[in-house]
């Protein structure tokens, strides 16, 4: 597991020396967050001891090969195009089944919150793999401001759409409906794993990997873990997500990582961890939940994960 109760290991065994030899604190050396968000200095780390083989994917990799089809979808386009993006001031629209509704401004909402060093395995339903060292704050601290009422079964979020700066979403051939959309179940979202990540390798968040703030949901493939999020709905019902939307019979509500569940086009059995190459594939088995099995499996007891994939 890449997340362990705190009394588990301690702070020194959490990560690579060749890593983090030269780790700054988050936010220290983030001015714009520190201005502008108020997040604060002190960034505790999160207890998680990785596998021996769970090394931590290289920076240059992990900012230089995204999915983010706002700004194209080769893996190189977000890197390239996501300078344009502005993201201050970012504001976010929160509706629906609470009692604190309304335009919020990105530091506001984010007030008084501090992030955690949380280092997570990220799969794509690519089949593609990385260890990433996130800095985020508790989805659930930041949903109960709201005060969500008990009709709150679900949150939907929504990126932000604005084609003059985001490329992707004005392209001609693109077939996504823009906003992109995604959703969790209440309990998912306040699950413990499940954060909004303001930054990276103790870095501000980059506008590739969704600044200002982007969900991360260590457990499920990584197209649920939405970026540049401007819009939560608390919903009654299930929402329909972008994928599930596009290809309802290759992509689910849920996207729990499941090895024993292929897409329809290549097998989820195995997957690539980066770095990798023609040589060098790389390839290890895939994990149930991605390695979070033993935290996040009861969320889901009872339910038949080959229909709700």
């Amino acid at each position: 597991m890449l997340i362990r109760k705190k009394t588990d290991i301690a702070s020194s065994e959490i990560t690579s020396e060749s890593v983090y030899k030269q780790r700054r604190r988050f936010l220290g050396q983030s001015t714009a967050l520190i201005a502008g968000a108020g997040l604060g200095l002190n960034a505790p780390r999160s207890r998680a001891g990785l596998q021996e083989d769970d090394d931590i994917t290289p920076e240059r990799i992990v900012t230089q090969y995204n999915n983010f089809y706002e700004f194209g979808t080769d893996k190189s386009d977000p890197y390239a195009n996501a300078g344009a993006l502005t993201t201050d001031p970012w504001t976010v629209a929160v509706s629906g089944e609470a009692k604190k509704t309304g335009e919020f401004a990105f530091e506001d909402i984010v007030k008084g919150l501090t992030p955690e060093e949380r280092i997570y395995r990220f799969r794509c339903v690519e089949a593609w793999s990385m260890v990433v060292p996130w800095m985020g704050i508790p989805l659930k601290n930041i949903l109960q401001q709201f005060e969500p009422t008990g009709d709150a079964k679900y949150v939907v979020f929504k990126t932000l759409y604005r084609p003059e700066e985001m490329v992707g979403q004005r392209s001609f051939f693109s077939s996504i409906d823009w906003p992109y959309v995604e959703g969790l179940r209440m309990d998912e979202a306040y699950h413990p794993l499940s954060i909004m990540a303001v930054g990276l390798y103790g870095k501000e968040l980059p506008n590739q990997n969704g600044a200002p703030w982007r969900l991360m949901v260590p457990w499920k493939y990584g197209f649920k873990s939405i970026k540049s999020i401007v819009s939560i709905h608390f919903s009654k019902r299930q929402p329909v997500n972008t994928w599930q939307a596009l290809a309802a019979h290759e992509y689910g509500f849920y996207a729990n990582v499941n090895p024993a569940v292929d897409h329809p086009r290549w097998s989820q059995a195995s997957e690539r961890r980066l770095p990798s190459s023609i040589f060098d594939p790389n390839r290890r088995p895939t994990l149930p939940f991605n390695g979070y099995a033993e935290e996040v499996a009861d969320l889901y007891r009872g339910m038949d994960l080959r229909k709700f994939y």
